[in-house]
């Protein structure tokens, strides 16, 4: 793929924030998430590639939804797989709060994990952990291993963990090791992304989460050279079956970060549509507009940050 081709691909998350930020606070997640949608996939049909979503918000039938099977792009230029989320964080944006992210991941055909939206098991960390977890092992070995390969105490690190009812026992657990949690309403894509930025204060993330998130934040981590695993988690006999229409038999395999990015060159791009730890959210001055978006691409490791300025009247 040509470097260049990730201006377009800003361009895209860009559309989407612009369009979503319009709805902060206002309380309808279902008009922000279409907003979003329609933004995102109209400019991603301006685009000269031949694009298919592998993983993304749902089937065919569920529309506005970039669903998996989708086609976009204009139908010539490079072959590529993409990854989605129009908007993650669809109630971040309604309810006006923190951390909501229009993003995407592209790599070349065939080298991004074909799976549904279902929930993933995961586990994320920067540089300086990587190689040093082990998803299937208890919390406190992952929370001592991060600790030595960052030199630190268990004491000092943050463990940001989605505040669902499934992982109480998960947040016992890391509080009973000493460590601190950080636990987040939506967004897991920025929070395992801010394990490989110190400034962020993020150490590690855990917990279980949608697919295409996970497929998302492997694809940053690549980038940044941090490490990412996840076990999929099919919570009924539709996705059971789902499952094995798209040719995975084992859900109990580990997979590994180059299970879920393949190759050597992938993009992962996201436009902050409210304020993050990373990103600023979308800002509205008079006439024009301002974004803040991030770029990565796997095979360089090149990270932007790109700060856009829009005219509304044009």
């Amino acid at each position: 793929m040509d470097r260049n081709f990730s201006l377009e691909l800003v361009r895209v998350t860009e559309a989407a924030a612009l369009a979503a930020a319009r709805w902060l606070g206002r309380g309808k997640k279902d008009e922000v998430d279409e907003a979003a949608t329609q933004g995102m996939r109209d400019m991603f049909n301006t685009i000269h590639m031949k694009g298919t979503v592998v993983i993304g918000e749902g089937e065919m039938d569920e529309a506005p939804m970039l669903y998996i099977g989708e086609q976009l792009g204009t139908g010539d230029g490079p072959e590529v797989d993409i990854a989605v989320d129009p908007l993650e964080g669809t109630n971040i944006v309604a309810a006006g709060t923190w951390n909501a992210l229009a993003t995407i991941a592209i790599a070349e055909r065939g080298n991004l994990l074909h799976a549904p939206d279902m929930y993933m098991e995961k586990i994320a960390v920067g540089p300086e952990a990587a190689g040093k977890i082990d998803i299937n092992a208890p919390v406190i070995e992952n929370l001592s291993a991060v600790a030595k390969a960052k030199h630190k105490n268990i004491e000092d690190l943050v463990v940001a963990i989605l505040n669902r009812e499934r992982h109480e026992k998960m947040i016992q657990e890391i509080r009973d090791a000493g460590a601190r949690v950080k636990l987040i309403q939506d967004g897991d894509v920025a929070a395992a992304i801010n394990t490989a930025f110190e400034k962020t204060g993020v150490d590690i993330l855990l917990g279980s989460g949608g697919a295409p998130e996970g497929v998302l934040a492997a694809t940053a981590l690549k980038s940044l050279g941090g490490d990412f695993q996840g076990k999929l988690l099919p919570q009924t006999e539709e996705e059971w079956i789902r499952l094995g229409k798209m040719g995975i038999r084992d859900v109990n395999r580990v997979l590994m970060l180059e299970d879920i990015v393949k190759g050597e060159d992938a993009f992962f791009v996201a436009t902050g549509v409210t304020d993050g730890e990373l990103l600023k959210g979308v800002q509205y001055n008079g006439g024009f507009a301002t974004t803040h978006s991030v770029v990565m691409r796997s095979k360089t490791g090149t990270v932007r940050f790109i700060e856009g300025q829009h005219s509304l009247k044009k």
